[in-house]
């Protein structure tokens, strides 16, 4: 055993993957961060992952915990690069996937088509057998089709199986039965039952993310043993620890059986980062924003809480109603923009940012590899917000003349002048980037005012004042690392799993309650301890889900994870109708009703402990650069001071205009913008009213 902790995670982005490197002296508590950043490569994105540590010089064979997250699930899903997939569910629901909802978003539109199904008819096929609502057996379960169904799928190649069974959130016998006679007569098929991933109600969210998952499974078990066998060749024999979309991260065999856990995986890392960030600096209340170089994600973050949801939709806008995906998902709204998204005039000669993407390659402009589409980051350096001695650290020559080509010509289709357009892709950037803010925080009762704007990701430093002066935020904070965010995000995660049980319930009945809850908690001991997790180092969360009687919408209210008694359950109530009332603007005179339990269980697996950054008493002045012209956008022309974020020290306090500038971001500091930097090296910026 060496006298140093190392731990590393890695974050599979759209356009780059980022590394975090951890290393802590068991002595002296020095700790010893290095970050990195190179191409995602996909279709192979293990490489990506591979080439950074490559690029950082990591010496995996002495790394103590290895967390990881990834976009391959989501990329699957959009880009429509999973299996071939076949369905078995109960007789006479075939066509459930077809059916859907009647949630049509473009309403007036009469030649409207529902998304195509994953499964196509003549793939979905049907077994007798019938659970009622409470779990009760009305029909016995036949297996004499199952022989002729799967030679069917032989015959069709499928590559993977979905079995979602009528009522089996109350009670998977009939599921079981089925996998386990399926992986008797077809053991090297990829397969997976709705029980295993949800036990919640809703026919058609169900069988749609059962059928999701399993459409995934083949590429994620590929994926991950790739990239398992890449680090073990490299040396790495540790274990190794994928993040879910939960905010938590899971062992990878647990990963491999599920993987559609992990969708927004990258995401939640970002915004479990800023709730613990928040809580190091005693900011629980912050509105987290990521941007990177496809997109923009923002999520809220009340009392050190992540807002996690499993009403959660992928492909869903104006003209399309998407698919649901039932699995614990943090709440968040993603848009469009984010630095490599191109500007383009539309044939009424409007000016649109987004939503599609220049990527990593050809890219911006700027980068020199082809590209000819201005983007949100050839803007910014237009505008001199970024160095172009400096751009991405110095790592690229950014090409100033194909730049220039690009913005005159987008330019002279709108008529202005070359910086008249750069400042027009800025703002439009960022008013889509606020109205996404207000998605998560106005639109849900709560006063941005009240919160603190914690922004990451390649391009959230370059907007965050904007955005924060617009919604008159507390105050603006751009953690040191700023741009791997997500990844040092991870290695605050705990080891954790989300249950979603449905269980009618009326608000007296506290005995039915309190079985409920302790039977679940008893559930997941039982699972955590199979993982190796001692019992005693397990948390529990409960959270139970309340509505009206006979209404639709339901939202969660927390109580205490020991017994559940009369009193515990009125003080539930009670909290119930404040917490609706926040939701939704009213409450009600009226019964409450439980319909399920939603428990947090969560153990810590080596948690990242800051310390304090060294004071070598430099001054302020020692970490300017130079100064040079920057244009604000809205703000007009200034001369900022150009200060480098690597001679910053906590207790550094300056004002704006001024730019710092990072190898992996740059810091936008507007005018009378007041800056201090802390002890752990994050960025706080005070907007003057």
């Amino acid at each position: 055993m060496t006298d140093k902790t190392i731990r590393v995670s890695t974050d599979v982005g759209g356009t780059f993957t980022d590394l975090v490197y951890f290393e802590t002296d068991r002595v002296s508590g020095v700790q010893t961060v290095r970050t990195e950043k190179s191409d995602t490569t996909p279709p192979d994105f293990e490489k990506g992952v591979l080439n950074v540590l490559d690029k950082a010089g990591v010496d995996i064979a002495s790394v103590d915990l290895f967390a990881h997250g990834t976009t391959v699930i989501i990329n699957a899903l959009t880009e429509r690069k999973g299996a071939k997939v076949g369905l078995i569910t109960t007789k006479g629901f075939r066509d459930t996937l077809e059916i859907g909802r009647g949630n049509r978003p473009d309403f007036f539109n009469l030649m409207y088509r529902k998304p195509a199904p994953f499964v196509p008819r003549h793939l979905r096929q049907e077994l007798p057998g019938r659970m009622d609502y409470q779990g009760r057996e009305t029909i016995p379960l036949d297996l004499s089709l199952l022989d002729t169904i799967l030679a069917g799928f032989k015959a069709e190649k499928v590559e993977a199986i979905a079995i979602c069974l009528l009522h089996s959130y109350a009670n998977p016998a009939h599921e079981s039965a089925v996998l386990q006679a399926i992986r008797e007569r077809w053991p090297e098929i990829a397969a997976v039952a709705s029980h295993q991933i949800t036990r919640e109600w809703r026919e058609y969210e169900r069988s749609n993310t059962t059928v999701l998952s399993a459409y995934v499974q083949p590429k994620a078990q590929r994926y991950l043993e790739k990239l398992e066998t890449g680090l073990r060749d490299k040396g790495y024999r540790g274990n190794l620890f994928i993040m879910q979309s939960n905010c938590g991260v899971d062992s990878v065999d647990a990963v491999k059986a599920v993987p559609i856990t992990m969708v927004e995986s990258g995401p939640a890392s970002g915004f479990w980062g800023a709730a613990e960030l928040g809580r190091i600096i005693d900011e629980p209340n912050v509105l987290a924003l990521d941007i990177g170089g496809t997109t923009a994600k923002c999520s809220l973050i009340e009392n050190g809480q992540v807002r996690i949801k499993t009403d959660y939709w992928i492909e869903r806008n104006k003209t399309s109603a998407g698919y649901p995906i039932m699995v614990p998902v943090v709440d968040l709204v993603e848009i469009g923009n984010g630095g490599g998204s191109i500007a383009w005039v539309d044939d009424f000669n409007k000016l649109h940012v987004g939503p599609q993407s220049a990527g990593a390659s050809p890219g911006p402009a700027a980068y020199g590899r082809g590209g000819t589409n201005v983007t949100t980051t050839d803007a910014n350096l237009a505008l001199g917000r970024i160095n172009h001695d400096y751009f991405c650290g110095g790592s690229v020559i950014a090409d100033m003349a194909a730049l220039d080509t690009a913005l005159e010509a987008l330019a002279g289709q709108l008529g202005v002048s070359p910086s008249e357009a750069a400042r027009g892709i800025v703002r439009i950037a960022n008013s889509n980037m606020v109205n996404a803010l207000k998605l998560v925080s106005v639109n849900r009762g709560y006063d941005p005012r009240d919160f603190t704007l914690v922004a990451f990701g390649g391009g959230g430093a370059m907007h965050a004042v904007s955005l924060g002066q617009e919604l008159n935020v507390k105050k603006v904070v751009i953690p040191r690392g700023a741009a791997v965010f997500s990844a040092w995000g991870m290695m605050m995660s705990d080891l954790r799993r989300d249950y979603f049980v449905t269980r009618l319930l009326d608000q007296t009945d506290h005995a039915a309650l309190d079985d409920l809850v302790s039977q679940t908690m008893a559930l997941a001991v039982s699972e955590f301890v199979h993982e190796g997790v001692e019992a005693a180092k397990v948390t529990m969360r409960p959270l139970i889900r309340c509505r009206y009687r006979n209404q639709e919408f339901a939202v969660e209210v927390p109580v205490i994870s020991g017994p559940i008694g009369a009193e515990e359950t009125a003080r539930m109530v009670a909290d119930f109708h404040e917490i609706y009332e926040r939701e939704y603007t009213y409450r009600l005179d009226a019964d409450v009703e439980i319909i399920g339990l939603h428990l947090i269980a969560s153990s810590e697996i080596g948690k990242l402990e800051l310390v304090p950054l060294p004071r070598t008493g430099a001054s302020v002045e020692q970490a300017i650069k130079g100064r040079r012209s920057v244009d604000y956008a809205t703000e007009g022309v200034h001369e900022a001071v150009i200060y480098d974020a690597r001679k910053l020290e906590p207790g550094m306090q300056f004002a704006g205009p001024a730019i710092i500038e990072d190898p992996g971001t740059t810091i936008v500091v507007h005018p009378d913008n007041i800056v201090l930097i802390d002890d752990y090296g994050n960025t706080h910026i005070t907007i003057r009213s």
